[in-house]
């Protein structure tokens, strides 16, 4: 079986006061290619730090996809599911951190679904099986998504020990994200996390996934 080796590097430098830094994070495979599309959180070990607010997210059904497929929100947050779709569709989700499932429907049909927990939500369609995206639910401070290029940036974050998490749609198991500890501060360091490649197939799709650009 092929492996795959995440190299996460994190690189920063004095961002205009010695108590705080300008992080940029360099997912790459491997082979030297980019991770395009990976999800990174970032908090404090000391558990110090204020949850961000909750957002209003949409998650829209376009051309039998989910629009975008992946959405990073704070817990508590709350996303709508409208259908943009000439056709109908049952929105669901059996993840442990939020089941649900909204009665068959086109149009903008139901209130907003709300995320009260952290975790890694799956989301479906009952009609059409090709259908598939994810909701990372966080109650970290920071987060966000690798770029094509394979990088992400925080501007400016106060130095000390952060737990930094990351995830993949992709990942061997797509239920967990994968976490080490990361200290932050003046000067620069770099992260090694490796995982094992891909053993589940990449969902069918009617049009090319955010991760895979």
């Amino acid at each position: 079986m092929k492996r795959t080796a995440v190299l996460l590097a994190a690189l920063w430098m004095a961002a205009g006061s010695l108590r705080a830094a300008s992080v940029s994070f360099a997912v790459l495979k491997q082979d030297g290619k980019p991770l395009a599309g990976a999800v990174i959180t970032a908090e404090p070990e000391s558990g110090k730090s204020a949850s961000p607010a909750p957002q209003k997210a949409i998650v829209d059904q376009v051309e039998l996809s989910f629009v975008p497929d992946v959405t990073v929100i704070p817990v508590g947050s709350s996303v709508s599911f409208p259908n943009s779709d000439q056709v109908s569709h049952q929105v669901y989700s059996f993840s442990p951190a939020r089941r649900f499932q909204l009665p068959l429907y086109r149009g903008q049909a139901h209130a907003p679904v709300v995320f009260d927990q952290a975790g890694i939500v799956t989301l479906g369609c009952n009609i059409h099986d090709n259908m598939a995206a994810f909701i990372v639910v966080t109650a970290a401070p920071f987060f966000g998504r690798t770029n094509d290029k394979g990088g992400w940036m925080i501007p400016s974050l106060p130095d000390g020990l952060y737990r930094v998490r990351i995830w993949h749609p992709l990942l061997k198991d797509p239920t967990k994200m994968l976490e080490r500890s990361v200290r932050i501060g003046v000067g620069s360091n770099e992260v090694d996390m490796k995982i094992e490649d891909v053993t589940r197939p990449v969902p069918l799709k009617a049009r090319p996934h955010s991760w895979e650009y």
